[in-house]
């Protein structure tokens, strides 16, 4: 997991408009907006967030074959999910002979009320 924002000296900017004042300037560099924002994409639908779920309840990897049974969905669309979570690494596959398994990464978990605590920092 890289880490997570360094806290860097307030910069206030000018507005530019005419405005009086000046705002505070973002500390969240392009990078790592990016990186939020896909992990907040991925988390952004109903099955990803059952499949989260499921994954975390359980200590071992898990069969993809067992992950379809849980939702009445086909294997492909759950395919695809876990990709998305796979891509934003809020899970681990494993492939074990002509079987995919998945678990939960932990540490991502983790690290990601860290991220919106970041998001909000003033």
């Amino acid at each position: 997991m890289r880490s997570m924002v360094t806290a860097s000296p307030v910069e206030r900017i000018s507005t530019g408009t005419g405005c009086p004042g000046s705002v505070l300037a973002p500390v969240l560099s392009d990078a790592q907006a990016g990186e939020f924002a896909a992990w907040f994409k991925a988390l952004g639908d109903p099955t990803r967030i059952r499949i989260l779920n499921l994954l975390a309840r359980n200590e071992d990897a898990i069969c993809v074959c067992d992950i379809v049974d849980q939702f009445p969905l086909g294997q492909p669309a759950i395919s695809h999910h876990l990709r998305v979570l796979r891509d934003a690494r809020f899970v681990f596959a494993e492939r074990r002979g002509t079987f995919m398994y998945y678990r939960v990464n932990r540490a991502c978990l983790s690290a990601f009320p860290e991220a919106a605590r970041q998001i909000m920092a003033t």
